[in-house]
């Protein structure tokens, strides 16, 4: 378990060192799109940094897994973290800080690549 020193619930961690995600929903849009398919290294507490595309898990909703970009590194290896997609607000400004548990290092389908640096606006 990830304790963000927060006083809310710990999170839990990735289950192994890499990991495949499958993206659901439009928040990320246009980085990744809902379907596309990520490979995800896990992370240690407090090692996200801004700009960071990563899998995060909101202290107060653990069981729920997102993918999002790091705005902002918070104190307590806690990081407020925002939707490539401006109308879609399931992100920190709902659930609050979040902890970052892993790095996505790059989408292999349907578009295989690198993922693009964060859309200007």
């Amino acid at each position: 378990m990830i304790t963000p020193h927060t006083g809310e619930r710990p999170v839990p961690p990735l289950p192994a060192a890499w990991v495949l995600a499958r993206v659901t929903g439009p928040s990320m849009t246009p980085t990744v799109r809902h379907g596309d398919r990520l490979l995800v290294r896990r992370l240690r507490s407090g090692h996200a940094r801004v700009g960071d595309v990563v899998l995060a898990r909101f202290p107060s909703r653990p069981d729920l897994l997102v993918v999002k970009r790091v705005h902002r590194v918070l104190a307590r290896g806690t990081v407020d973290v925002r939707g490539d997609n401006p109308l879609v607000t399931d992100d920190s400004r709902a659930y609050g800080p979040a902890v970052a548990v892993g790095r996505v290092v790059a989408r292999l389908r349907p578009r295989p690549g690198r993922l693009a640096p964060p859309p200007l606006g």
